[in-house]
């Protein structure tokens, strides 16, 4: 079985109990399945779960180069050399990423309200941007773009190799055919 998700912000990526706080139980109620990788609480976006251990392997695991479509709204007017920069590879000290995809991009079509707003400051302007990566460390945008001088203000995983959340509403999930993550192209 494969589940795609649409996780809200603020839900911890986890089924068992986190005083306080949702987590992905409040949502999905099928037993045996697991997230496929994970997404920080205070991101959003496509999750995949799954309750195949070697397609949850194939799907968190790098070493597939299954690539994985960030959405970041970023502090600032993206500029060309910080776009350059994340082409390159990023260097965050105890590791420099992959060299990515990256591109800006107009805040994306049908984009639903993040709840709560991030913060809004009248004198600073907001970018949008595309990253495509083939790794996933830990907070790994958001020390990218922040590294290249763009904090990152809501970060939103889009697509998951062929697999895109936009048919899917915040909180919403479907089973979909696993086949589309195995079959090579």
């Amino acid at each position: 079985m494969l589940v795609a998700f649409n996780k809200p912000y603020g839900v911890v990526c986890k089924f068992s109990p986190e005083p306080g706080r949702p987590t992905l139980a409040d949502f999905i109620d099928r037993p045996g399945i697991y997230p496929a990788g994970r997404l920080d609480t205070d991101s959003e976006g496509l999750l995949l779960l799954t309750d195949d251990g070697a397609l949850q392997a194939r799907i968190a695991s790098p070493r597939h180069k299954l690539p994985k479509v960030y959405w970041s709204q970023v502090e600032g007017e993206l500029t060309d050399e910080a776009l350059q920069a994340l082409r390159r590879g990023v260097d965050l000290g105890e590791f420099t990423t992959l060299p990515t995809q990256a591109r800006r991009i107009d805040e994306p079509p049908g984009l639903w309200p993040r709840d709560p707003p991030i913060r809004w400051r009248a004198r600073i302007p907001t970018s949008w941007l595309e990253l495509t990566l083939r790794e996933g460390k830990n907070r790994q945008v958001r020390r990218m773009t922040a590294h290249v001088g763009f904090p990152t203000l809501r970060l939103i995983r889009a697509a998951i190799g062929p697999v895109h959340v936009a048919t899917l509403a915040p909180g919403e999930w479907r089973e979909i055919d696993a086949g589309v993550l195995t079959h090579r192209r």
